[in-house]
This record gives C-alpha cells, structure tokens and sequence, in this order.
C-alpha cells in the first residue's frame, strides 16, 4: 500500500517515514505562509512545540554522561535562585519524569488555552528560559516530590536552568552546540518571532466566528524555551533520532534508560508511559515505542520509533491538524 493514500487529504504539514532507513513516505502539503500562497516544502522549519523538551532532556543526560551532575542532584545543589515554596529536594530524574510536583506555569488539568497565559504577562516578554519563572516560582508545590507522575512544563524550564548553570551558557545555544551540530541538524534552533531566519512556517489558527486564519504570535512565548518551541525540519529529527539511537549523543545505558518507563501508570494506552523527554507506549509484543510530541495553538507534532521494525516518522502541522490520529493510521498500516 502507498502509505500517503492513508493520511488524510485535508491534512496540511509533513509526514515523512523511513523503514531501515529508507524513505518510505515523503508527503508535503498546505501553505507555510497562507497569505502569500507560499507552499510548504521538505525544508521547511515548522514549530514543534513541547516536542523540543526531548533535546532539553538529552542536554542533561549529557551532563550526567559528564559527571557534572547526576540523576539524584537536587535543585538545592545546583540552583542559587529564590525557590520559595518548591521543595529544594526535587531531583533532576523527578522534573526529567514528570514526578517533581513543582508547580507547573500550565496547567493542562486546570487550563484549557495557552493563550490565557499572556494576559497579565505579554508574550513578547519570553525571550529567555529564564523569563518563564516569574509565572510558577512563587506558586505552592501541586503535590510532595515523586508521589505521582504529572505532565509539567515548569519542569522542564528548570532543567533548562540547570544546564544554564552548569554550562554557563543559554541553553539554547547549548543544544546548538551539543545535539544539533553534533546531528548536523542545520536548521533546527530557537529563533524569536520577530526575527524568524528563511523557510520557517506559520502557525495558523482557525477563527470560527470570521471563518478565516490568524498566525499564533501572540498565542506562544516569542521565542521557545525548556519546556518546547524549538523549529525543527522532518529531515533534522530523523537525524536526531539515527544520532540518539547510535549513542552519539549520550551512552548507549543513557539511551535506554531514556527509552523505558520511567513513570505514568499506562491507564491510557495510546499516551502510554514516560521515559526521559520520551512517551512510551507499552508492546507486549516486542520492544516498546517511543515517542515525543508537542501541542501549542496552530501546532502539533509527533515522532515515533519502532524499534522492531526499525521505522521512523515525523508528522507535523503548522494548522494544528490531527498528527495522532494519523500516526494511528501508520501503526495499523505498518506495525502489523
């Protein structure tokens, strides 16, 4: 079967899959800038949302790998900022798996739109990792440190802040220097709104009541930070993974340990587990998928690996489109 009859004609964004290493779909379609009709291309930057929190994650274990810090550190050790009421015990392995409790600046069980984070806190102000804090730091703990797996953003804001402090340098431009440079994934970094380099896309969202699109530049922060927005291409995350998967990036025990259940209880099969920066899905047939995803308003993305059949895909949409239900299709089609 020709895996691009399976994705849905409506469908605007990539998708792009390779079986061992082979290019077996390549599908490109929609508008990377609607006004002007400019057409999405294999090249095009997308947003990727808190897809980026995988690099950020890998950041650490690099510094692990290093012996610069370890799992057990905890934010007293390593952090000098005013943390308030969050418990300085909280460990790196407790934010990496979602089991911190430390309060989280979006609350997706409480929330339901990013956008009603700016506001009383303009978007235009995230230009740093950094600038994130003043909207959860003062914020009481949500439950005691490792009592049960949450999604956090806040988490992963401060592991950004970890590899600040550790490496003296944004983490951005750690990443830069660390992962995609090492993955040759040249046009993959964080890049603000009002200064975007050429071949990145739009996000659009769709306004019912004018039945019309508007970019998401001030539904997002303006430049990404540890809990996501990096721009990525589908051919980069590729190289991301082949690089991870190798152990080029960190030691092949690191990898693993990324790529198990670390935390979450599976009570949704299709979300899964939670390694490092990666969602596991459960296989009682073989090796577990792993998985990293991101959702922001006109933004959403996904990337699996199979390791049993050694298939790779990246879906992404600049229009929000529905990039699960699609990569369900690819699993049926592909995992049998």
């Amino acid at each position: 079967m020709n895996i691009k009859e399976i994705i849905d004609s409506n469908f605007r964004g990539s998708v792009y899959i390779l079986q061992d290493d082979k290019v077996i779909c390549e599908s490109v379609t929609g508008f990377a800038d609607l006004a002007n009709e400019v057409p999405n291309s294999i090249d095009t930057r997308f947003a990727s949302a808190s897809a980026g929190k995988v690099f950020v994650a890998v950041g650490i274990l690099q510094l692990i790998d290093q012996g610069k810090i370890k799992l057990d550190t905890t934010l007293r050790e390593i952090l000098d900022i005013d943390l308030h009421s969050i418990d300085s015990g909280v460990t790196v392995e407790q934010l990496l798996n979602h089991t911190s409790g430390v309060p989280d600046y979006f609350d997706e069980s409480v929330m339901d739109e990013y956008e009603e984070l700016w506001v009383d806190y303009p978007n235009y102000k995230i230009r740093h990792n950094n600038d994130l804090l003043p909207l959860f730091i003062t914020q009481p703990m949500m439950y005691p440190k490792g009592e049960r797996f949450q999604y956090n953003n806040s988490g992963y804001v401060l592991l950004a802040t970890i590899i600040e402090k550790v490496t003296g340098m944004y983490f951005d431009e750690y990443l830069k220097k660390s992962i995609f440079d090492v993955c040759d994934m040249q046009s993959t970094g964080y890049y603000e709104f009002d200064r975007l380099p050429r071949k990145c896309a739009n996000s659009y969202i769709y306004c019912p009541e004018t039945e019309d699109y508007r970019t998401n530049i001030f539904s997002v922060e303006v430049k990404g930070t540890g809990a996501g927005g990096a721009f990525i291409t589908v051919k980069d995350i590729i190289s991301f993974w082949q690089n991870l998967l190798s152990g080029k990036l960190i030691s092949k025990e690191l990898v693993s340990a990324m790529l198990q259940k670390q935390s979450g209880d599976g009570s949704d099969p299709e979300e899964g587990y939670y390694g490092y920066g990666m969602w596991i899905i459960d296989n009682p047939d073989g090796t577990d998928f792993a998985y990293f995803q991101g959702c922001d308003p006109g933004v959403s993305f996904l990337s699996e690996y199979n390791g049993d059949k050694n298939i790779l895909s990246v879906l992404v949409s600049n229009y929000g489109d529905n990039v699960w239900k699609e990569m369900r299709k690819i699993r049926e089609c592909l995992y049998k």
